[in-house]
C-alpha cells in the first residue's frame, strides 16, 4: 500500500509529520492521529467539522470542491477563498509527499 508523510500544524501552530495511506482521506488521517477533528458528518460533506487550509501552492492540484463543500466553507468564520478544503473530501492524491496542511480554527 502506498504511503507518504505531509506536514500537519495544529491549532497551537505546532507542526507534525505523519503518515497518509492510499485508502484514507485527510480527515481520516487527520482522525487517526488524534487531531482534534470533530468530523460530526463522518465524511459527507456536511458539517465543515474538519475544515482545513492547504498551501497555496498546493490548492490548485487538489480537485475541484463541489457546490455542498464551497457552501459550507463560506459560512465559516474562517474561510480562505484559495485554501480552505474539508478534509473529508481530499483523497490520498490531492496533496504531495511533504505538502502542508494547516487545521483550521474551530
Amino acid at each position: 500500500m502506498s504511503t507518504k508523510q505531509i506536514n500537519v500544524v495544529d491549532r497551537e501552530g505546532q507542526q507534525h509529520v505523519v503518515e497518509w495511506s492510499a485508502d484514507q482521506s485527510l480527515m481520516e488521517v487527520l482522525r487517526d492521529n488524534d487531531f482534534p477533528i470533530l468530523a460530526s458528518c463522518g465524511g459527507t460533506a456536511s458539517c465543515a467539522t474538519c475544515h482545513v487550509f492547504l498551501e497555496k501552492e498546493a490548492f490548485p492540484s487538489s480537485g475541484d470542491r463541489s457546490e455542498d463543500e464551497l457552501e459550507l466553507l463560506v459560512e465559516t468564520d474562517t474561510y480562505i477563498e484559495n485554501q480552505s478544503r474539508l478534509s473529508c473530501q481530499l483523497g490520498f492524491d490531492s496533496s504531495g509527499e511533504g505538502a502542508t496542511v494547516t487545521i483550521a480554527p474551530e
